[in-house]
């Protein structure tokens, strides 16, 4: 008997342990650390950006979605990288929104850009126009139509990264505007400056047309300055005032997105939680910049900074885009793209040619 129960108290204490170490196998494993997917999206985001140097026309942000879309749907992405990729595309895109703002003095853009500010509202508003009634005709999902109308009327890719946060698209919504926007990005530097030598525009009145017309500030620093170094200098002007758009825009999509949430009777609405904090802190870096604060010593390597996280992020987002749910979509959103491109182009040069700028 006494061997009977010290073998069954034995084989209790086995079973025990046993159950012990059962359980902390079988209990949830943890998250895997943000590290793998950071660091996948900054190796990558270097590489974009020697490339983007090395090819100006395109721009270290394309490069980058473009090679995260190659490695995700060719080599593939693990899980582990996952939670690092979400976090990219999402903070470390704010972030880079808000680094921009330092090199942005909003005095500067808005007494040089006072003129073109006319022309500038009436082609963003042909842009959202023409972007809501062709997305509705052809079927387009209202957060990738959005994404492209906005894309087109502010500043192409860095208006897609900076309304990401607030309207939440899926990854594959996010490239495929970012890839129609590239499109017609290198469309519009071989033909504008063609087209506007044509027309006999002044320089001034192709700089305007350019900077309102064309999105990425890349793409419209390189059809001016092969127009003229002054059309270069106005272009550039224009495009900066238009890119100070993309704050009020920004908060309207916020107080737009708000309101569906109450209407929809979301649990737990709350304005300040979908508020995009991240615009108020770019107006604060601005106006830092504007003050004098930030010695102009540190403007390039903060812009150098800005660049890189926005290249970052949009790594991290061509990562996490699948090409096969992008297909699904076909032709529509490259028509939407450039029925809302066109609009834009043919309204800029309407009212440049009414006000006798041209």
């Amino acid at each position: 008997m006494t061997g009977s129960g010290t073998a069954t108290q034995s084989s209790l204490r086995t079973h025990k342990r046993g159950s012990k170490t059962r359980s902390r196998h079988d209990a949830a494993p943890r998250s895997p650390s943000l590290l793998y997917g950071l660091a996948l999206a900054v190796v990558v985001g270097i590489l974009a950006m020697v490339l983007g140097k090395w090819m100006p026309l395109i721009g270290g942000p394309v490069f980058g979605i473009l090679l995260g879309m190659a490695l995700r749907n060719t080599i593939g992405v693990g899980p582990v990288f996952k939670p690092g990729l979400q976090f990219a595309s999402k903070q470390v895109l704010q972030w880079s929104i808000i680094a921009l703002g330092f090199g942005l003095s909003i005095q500067q853009v808005a007494r040089t850009g006072l003129e073109s500010l006319w022309v500038t509202l009436i082609t963003i508003t042909a842009a959202f126009v023409s972007a809501w009634l062709l997305g509705r005709w052809l079927g387009i999902g209202s957060r990738l139509k959005t994404l492209i109308g906005v894309g087109t009327a502010i500043c192409g890719g860095s208006a897609i990264a900076a309304i990401t946060p607030i309207i939440k698209p899926d990854d594959h919504e996010t490239a495929f505007a970012i890839s129609t926007i590239f499109i017609f990005n290198i469309v519009a530097v071989l033909l504008f400056p063609a087209l506007g030598h044509l027309l006999n525009m002044s320089d001034a009145g192709f700089g305007l047309w350019a900077g309102t017309a064309i999105n990425d500030t890349s793409s419209v620093v390189a059809a001016g300055y092969s127009y003229s170094q002054a059309a270069g200098d106005a272009a550039t002007i224009v495009k900066l005032t238009r890119a100070t758009l993309i704050i009020p825009i920004c908060l309207v999509l916020a107080i737009v997105v708000a309101w569906r949430e109450k209407k929809q009777g979301s649990q737990g609405f709350s304005l300040a939680r979908i508020f995009p904090w991240f615009i108020l802190w770019f107006l604060v870096a601005s106006a830092l910049r504007s003050t004098g604060l930030i010695p102009e010593s540190l403007n390039s390597s903060l812009h150098l900074l800005a660049q890189f996280l926005i290249v970052v992020a949009l790594t991290a987002i061509g990562l996490s885009s699948d090409l096969r749910r992008m297909a699904t979509a076909g032709i529509r959103p490259i028509m939407l793209g450039l029925g809302v491109w066109v609009s834009v182009a043919v309204s800029s040069l309407i009212v440049q040619y009414l006000m006798g700028s041209w």
